[in-house]
């Protein structure tokens, strides 16, 4: 049946989908609006099943604040070019603003959540995926609720932070805070909130990195004293390269490999624990220091004062309770 130019608009008015997808959805539900629908929006989850292993590393990045409510979203794609175009950004909005009018538990209940159209925010990126012939995924979706909340996306709208606050506080700072967490990706507010498997995880780096430092370092001394270049030794591969370049006799290489397996092993054995804890305990102080939001240098800073001490010099009543932070590029 012949499809009229003004019903492919209305279709199109409904779906957003293009126009030449559109005829042929009304040319093969033969004319029926909600068959056609239908069809369009099977023909989104056929794009993302044959595309489910492809990677969305573009997209946008999008927050939302209300009152003491703020939201972090990401509508992911896999191509800049799709995250540039009206539609997708159009879409990437109207999540952002679905959630924080919704305030959803969940990325799960955010996908549930009706849009003006009446279709799930879901249903809709099923539909926006059809339309380009990629894949789409509601990638991130973070929420905060506090006294205040502040919020920062980068100007590539690739990454951004949310932070909620004990109490009101200055805009520059509040706002600094929050580039701050997209910037310097702190692991947690302060050591106290660090989760116990990233504080334990990185003990047991501390002291293995430890160890074998001072074990590597018995065995360069021991090779220098018998006239061998460490670092013409530091792997097989390179003892084998370096013998066959002559830098190396066979008799070094051999002795190399001995003084590497026999010093190594006696020093290993050796070790001081109380030495090896207390070295560790400063890599695992250093490691704090570099990735917890208040002890971290604060980036607008011109004097490298903490965060805690710039927020303090602001308010010192003034806390910060949590951050969300999501970037694409992670």
């Amino acid at each position: 049946m012949a499809i009229a130019l003004a019903d492919i608009k209305k279709l199109r008015d409904m779906t957003s989908a293009g126009m030449m997808d559109c005829k042929k959805a009304l040319t093969e539900a033969d004319g029926d609006f909600k068959r056609a629908v239908e069809i369009l929006r099977e023909k989104g989850k056929s794009t993302l099943a044959k595309r489910g292993d492809n990677e969305t590393t573009q997209g946008a990045v999008l927050s939302r604040i209300d009152g003491g409510k703020a939201v972090l979203v990401c509508l992911g794609c896999e191509t800049d070019f799709v995250a540039a175009t009206p539609d997708f950004k159009a879409l990437a909005a109207s999540i952002a603003d679905a959630a924080i009018a919704a305030f959803p538990a969940d990325i799960e209940a955010l996908k549930a959540v009706k849009a003006a159209d009446g279709y799930t925010l879901d249903e809709n990126i099923t539909n926006q995926a059809g339309k380009t012939g990629e894949k789409h995924i509601l990638a991130y979706y973070g929420s905060l609720e506090a006294p205040f909340v502040s919020e920062y996306v980068h100007f590539n709208g690739k990454l951004g932070a949310i932070v909620a606050f004990s109490k009101v506080v200055p805009a520059d700072i509040a706002r600094g805070i929050a580039m701050q967490v997209a910037s310097m990706n702190p692991v947690a507010v302060d050591e106290a909130s660090v989760p116990a498997e990233v504080l334990e995880s990185e003990k047991t780096v501390a002291i293995q990195k430890t160890k074998d430092e001072l074990v590597q370092k018995a065995v360069d001394a021991a090779l220098k004293k018998v006239g061998i270049n460490p670092a013409h030794v530091d792997s097989e591969d390179h003892i084998e390269s370096n013998t066959a370049k002559g830098w190396l006799t066979a008799e070094q290489a051999q002795q190399a490999r001995q003084i590497i397996k026999t010093v190594g092993e006696e020093k290993a054995a050796s070790l001081p624990a109380q030495m090896v804890e207390n070295i560790a305990k400063g890599r695992v102080a250093k490691f704090l220091k570099e990735n917890t939001l208040m002890e971290q240098e604060y980036q607008l800073s011109d004097d490298k004062a903490t965060v805690k001490a710039a927020l303090a010099a602001a308010d010192k009543e003034a806390k910060v309770l949590a951050f969300k932070r999501f970037s694409l590029g992670d």
